[in-house]
């Protein structure tokens, strides 16, 4: 009963992931951008293309204090 239970839920868990990379391909079909991992790890290693993580500049000061 147990290895049933367990073969359901890898059937519902692969049945959602490959729900979840159908939806991925689409959105990246719709908006003109290539999917796959080549691409990605392409798009990751060109130097300058990383964008900026934190587009403030600003530097935020915290104080920390200790509680007793």
């Amino acid at each position: 009963m147990l290895a049933l239970f367990g073969m359901a839920m890898a059937v519902i868990f692969m049945v959602s992931t490959a729900i979840a990379i159908g939806v991925l391909y689409v959105v990246a079909r719709i908006k003109g951008r290539p999917f796959g991992v080549k691409a990605y790890w392409a798009q990751r290693r060109t130097p300058g293309a990383s964008k900026n993580t934190f587009k403030n500049k600003d530097v935020v000061d915290v104080e920390m204090r200790e509680i007793h």
